[in-house]
């Protein structure tokens, strides 16, 4: 039984993204198209190289595995072409168990599409603005880009809106990844929310690292659980965070009180 009613309940949704394209024999060339993308400037690229230097960093891939997958020729070039983050991507496909390239890359590109495109966040914060109801307690839980755009949204208006939360969960969350943290300064946590957990499983290559206070600083810290075994494919879909019984359990208690 659900502890509050059904008609409670909002799931913001701002529509499809390039994860639509994604099947499983088109994988590598979405994610060429995005690494390559012809309307992709300097700025985007070197966001997606940021990031991706993150994910190569955090999967311990190696530079004989990246040439492995990509090239003598990409290595001497360095990592300031296009093929090198290509490889990359290729490199996870390659030797991270469950891992998904096109999936980062998607990713990528949509965080980077929310923080740089006026149009695209106001879009998508308005949509999510609705969702939200001044001085009614409200259980907030977030995924991936989501829980930038709720960040993002809680931090900047939560207290002139009058929204009150209880409990902000994140999920999978990307937040901590440094061009992210660039983007969204100054990095605090939301007056308006009185308690962040933060759920992650180690092996997800798009959340990268846990919410501590050495790698997102804000004041109270957050409480991460970081042994969340998501069984997706890629281990980043939000279903295998919410089977996690600690998860459910949190959020299930805080529904109770609110």
């Amino acid at each position: 039984m659900l502890p509050i009613a059904e008609q409670a309940i909002r799931f913001p949704y701002y529509g499809q993204t390039l994860y639509d394209l994604v099947e499983e024999n088109l994988q590598e060339k979405v994610a060429e198209v995005i690494v390559r993308g012809e309307s992709i400037d300097e700025a985007q690229r070197n966001f997606l190289r940021s990031v991706l230097e993150k994910v190569r960093q955090k999967a311990r891939i190696t530079k004989q595995q990246l040439e492995e997958v990509a090239g003598s020729d990409v290595i001497k070039r360095g990592p300031l072409n296009w093929k090198w983050l290509q490889g990359i991507l290729k490199a996870v496909d390659r030797y991270v168990p469950c891992g998904s390239g096109a999936s980062i890359a998607i990713a990528t590109n949509d965080v980077y599409q929310y923080l740089k495109n006026p149009g695209i966040r106001d879009t998508i914060d308005e949509g999510v603005r609705a969702a939200m109801t001044p001085a009614v307690p409200t259980v907030v839980v977030a995924h991936s880009l989501g829980s930038v755009v709720a960040y993002n949204l809680l931090r900047r208006e939560g207290t002139a809106q009058g929204w009150v939360v209880p409990l902000y969960v994140t999920l999978g969350s990307p937040l901590a990844v440094t061009a992210i943290q660039k983007a969204l300064r100054p990095v605090k946590h939301p007056s308006c929310v009185k308690k962040w957990y933060n759920a992650m499983d180690e092996r997800d290559v798009v959340a990268l690292y846990p919410l501590y206070k050495n790698n997102f600083d804000v004041d109270p810290v957050i409480e991460n659980k970081t042994d969340v075994r998501n069984e997706t494919s890629n281990r980043h879909g939000i279903s295998g965070y919410l089977d996690d019984k600690d998860v459910a359990r949190r959020i299930f208690d805080a529904l109770i009180v609110t």
